[in-house]
């Protein structure tokens, strides 16, 4: 796994990007294999049914392979990938008639539990028992602001991003945010940085 991650590092998804647009197959395989676990592990945050999922997925590549040559030629590749899987699942769930009927995607709710492994933080009883308690903040926290932090804090991605992802302006992606980090903020006495910590979760 870790000779993979390093073989896809080095190619750079602007590369990668312009040259599928152009009809070439190994990149458009290459993003695929970068990106299609993460993007199913995500979608299986937003929706309980991993088969469905998966075809998800596959259909957003799909899409990219079929209408590459419409693509825009400059876009943050990881967000976009989210943002399309994100949208499609919530297509899914309007068509399937699993929630309410939906115009937008601010109604799937994200179902991934978070959990700092004891092991990556310290040997120490007292703070182990501070991160079960961690743990269970993070994931009492509202759907809206558990995505959040996940796509600030496991995919890397930007404000601006979150915003256009979740369909709220800069300013509601920020509050989400904020508000979940001061919640957690105001409970977490530990020594390690809580910003840490939320790098560490695994979903």
């Amino acid at each position: 796994m870790k000779a993979k991650t390093l073989q896809f590092k080095t190619f750079d998804d602007n590369t990668l990007w312009n040259n599928l647009k152009d009809g070439d197959e190994k990149s458009f395989s290459i993003l695929f294999e970068k990106y299609y676990t993460d993007l199913v592990r995500y979608g299986n945050s937003l929706s309980p049914f991993a088969e469905k999922v998966q075809d998800c997925v596959q259909d957003v590549f799909t899409d990219i392979w079929v209408y590459r040559n419409g693509l825009q030629n400059s876009v943050v590749v990881k967000a976009y990938l989210l943002s399309s899987v994100r949208k499609r699942i919530a297509r899914l769930h309007e068509r399937d008639r699993i929630f309410r009927k939906a115009t937008s995607t601010d109604t799937i709710a994200f179902l991934l539990e978070f959990s700092v492994e004891n092991d990556l933080v310290d040997d120490d009883y007292a703070t182990r028992e501070k991160v079960v308690h961690l743990n269970k903040l993070l994931n009492d926290l509202p759907s809206r602001q558990k995505e959040a932090l996940y796509l600030r804090y496991h995919q890397g991605l930007t404000v601006e991003q979150i915003a256009e992802m979740l369909e709220v302006n800069y300013q509601s992606a920020s509050n989400l945010l904020h508000r979940g980090l001061l919640t957690l903020r105001k409970e977490w006495k530990g020594s390690f940085s809580l910003i840490f910590l939320l790098s560490l979760t695994a979903c």
